[in-house]
């Protein structure tokens, strides 16, 4: 899937530690977090020294059982601060998707407009454990299941926290979770050294907010820069 459906393309690669504690922040979308599962096979397919990187999904991913199966084997956790920072304490590579649902359920329409980053708590985290922040950009996600609404009265039935709609699901049941081939291009910033901020920083909503901005306002511009290389969502 990541070399021969998606095509994934690379930018940035040794900007992830090769060792270490790093929290990798990204832009999110789709249904089912493909996006995920691309960010952690590029940091295996193509870093000189590849290391799994150890995903955060929301706990309604991890309620639908096949996926909360395939979720859990491959490594990914649930969303959590704690988890984050007991991870990170242990010196492992995280990946984030700051934008959480929102991000996810965008409609079609807004796609690659990157949306509030919560209220920086992944920011929080990474000032507590002293580790960097690696922004990622990823081109070709929204494209996967790209949503056309929400059903909010669906979505409060079952518990979840979004129903989106795409042109595939619900209409063709579980089939409809299958991907589009669009055409995908990841990107790695430099990494955001925040140690010299202290830990106590981390109850500063000054800084706080600055760091989320500017991580946000990197993966935009990014987005930008990389979205003209495609000729059309597919190629």
């Amino acid at each position: 899937m990541y070399r021969n459906y998606f095509r994934v393309e690379v930018d940035g690669i040794r900007n992830v530690p090769a060792s270490g504690r790093a929290l990798l922040a990204a832009n999110h979308a789709g249904v089912v977090p493909y996006d995920g599962a691309m960010i952690r096979t590029s940091i295996i397919a193509e870093h000189p020294r590849p290391r799994h990187a150890r995903m955060l999904v929301v706990d309604w991913a991890f309620a639908l059982p096949y996926l909360s199966m395939l979720l859990t084997k491959t490594g990914n956790v649930l969303a959590h601060p704690d988890n984050a920072a007991t991870l990170l304490e242990r010196d492992e590579l995280v990946g984030v998707f700051p934008e959480g649902v929102k991000g996810a359920a965008k409609r079609y329409s807004n796609r690659y407009h990157v949306q509030r980053l919560g209220r920086g708590g992944f920011v929080q985290v990474a000032l507590r454990t002293g580790a960097p922040i690696v922004p990622v950009a990823v081109v070709g996600s929204e494209e996967v299941h790209p949503v056309m609404f929400e059903v909010r009265p669906l979505a409060r039935l079952f518990g979840w926290p979004t129903a989106p709609i795409t042109p595939t699901f619900p209409l063709l049941g579980l089939a409809g979770l299958l991907p589009l081939p669009s055409k995908w291009f990841i990107a790695f910033g430099k990494p955001i050294n925040v140690s010299h901020f202290g830990a106590d920083a981390a109850n500063n909503s000054r800084i706080v907010l600055e760091l989320t901005e500017h991580v946000r306002e990197w993966i935009q511009g990014t987005l930008h820069r990389l979205l003209p290389r495609r000729r059309t969502i597919f190629f």
